[in-house]
């Protein structure tokens, strides 16, 4: 099993012998944009914010953010896009395992893209769902077997299934808005690499 734990993630946001994408040109998740289109601004967390693209986009639209990522690396790359930006003062980043880390507080929108914990996909989704006020949103995108980044294979535990997700909120708390599989190509490192995605757009009721 693949140990996702600090050092990990230090090693994957730490720059190599080939450069990654410079972060400020990486767009936001297209997912992101349209799930969210329908809500009304408040607070969000967006729990595994690697280089901040999402939560800099949602603070953008007028979101108050909580960024949090257990890579201090990915954090300071994350800060400096921030910085000057008109958003910047919505945005609060903090460097937490959030397999561990207990909020005492609660989100209107949680937002994860491709996080993945020791924990495991979906005990690591069922962690963060707690994490989200009565009548606030879950969003979820995820990896599922195949290509993935760079054109490797994710290993099966970074990977979860449209109904492991979806069976995680069959409960009356619950109202699943949207749930569906998707394949798109990105272009990195000037290449064409095929994303096979899950995602999965739930309401907490109680």
């Amino acid at each position: 099993m693949t140990q996702f734990d600090k050092n990990y993630w230090e090693d994957h946001w730490t720059p190599g012998p080939k450069p990654g994408p410079d972060a400020r040109t990486l767009p936001v998740n297209p997912y992101l944009q349209s799930e969210t289109a329908a809500l009304q601004p408040s607070t969000a967390l967006d729990a595994g914010c690697g280089a901040g693209t999402e939560a800099l986009w949602l603070a953008e639209q007028g979101w108050r953010v909580t960024a949090a990522d257990i890579s201090a690396t990915a954090l300071a790359r994350a800060r400096g896009r921030a910085t000057g930006s008109d958003a910047e003062d919505r945005i609060e980043w903090v460097e937490a395992d959030l397999s561990r880390w207990k909020p005492a507080r609660t989100w209107d929108l949680v937002v994860t893209h491709y996080a993945h914990s020791d924990l495991g996909q979906l005990d690591f989704y069922q962690r963060i769902a707690a994490w989200v006020s009565p009548g606030g949103t879950l969003l979820i995108v995820g990896h599922l077997h195949g290509p993935g980044h760079h054109g490797h294979h994710h290993p099966e535990d970074a990977t979860a299934t449209l109904n492991g997700i979806t069976d995680l909120f069959t409960n009356t708390g619950w109202t699943i808005e949207a749930a569906y599989e998707n394949t798109r190509t990105v272009d990195l490192y000037g290449d064409s690499v095929q994303l096979r995605d899950v995602i999965v757009r739930a309401r907490r009721l109680l």
